[in-house]
């Protein structure tokens, strides 16, 4: 059994708040399509690094964060986060196995799910237009993968979390 380092835990938490300020920095308004989906992509690369530390009720939690913050329907970022957190799960033994740009296009097809259930449930409730804007943060955040998933495994790496 690998040994957990005390402090993996709170570091893993700090990308986490970082994920979520980066999720909330304004932008100007023809630019706010184009934010990646920081939180989705930390939330894919935790548990394809970490499937036994972090897992879908951690995703859950951070998905209720994200709720909070951007003042949506309480619940819909978590059902979303959840999702692709399980889907992530089923999967992240072979994503490892995928080089970085086919980890890249799965990604994209995680975020599509993410920002389809989101947009979905908006619209149940009536708070968001019909169009297929939704799906850019979707490929921003596939163009962002290699970046991503570089920065936090040397953050994993530096702080030896296991």
């Amino acid at each position: 059994m690998s040994q957990h380092s005390p402090g993996g835990i709170m570091i893993i938490m700090g990308t986490f708040i970082i994920a979520l300020m980066l999720s909330q920095i304004p932008l100007p308004i023809f630019l706010e399509w184009w934010r990646p989906e920081f939180v989705a992509l930390f939330v894919i690369y935790w548990i394809m690094a970490l499937p036994q530390r972090f897992g879908v009720g951690f995703a859950w939690l951070i998905g209720l964060m994200l709720d909070v913050l951007k003042g949506s329907e309480l619940g819909i970022n978590a059902i979303a986060l959840t999702t692709i957190a399980f889907i992530t799960l089923l999967m992240h033994k072979k994503m490892r196995m995928y080089p970085l740009w086919q980890q890249a296009f799965v990604v994209f097809l995680l975020i599509v799910v993410n920002q389809l259930i989101f947009y979905w449930f908006q619209a149940v409730t009536g708070t968001t237009a019909g169009n297929f804007t939704f799906l850019i943060p979707a490929l921003v955040s596939a163009l962002m993968w290699p970046w991503v998933f570089v920065m936090l495994r040397s953050i994993r790496r530096t702080f030896k979390i296991s």
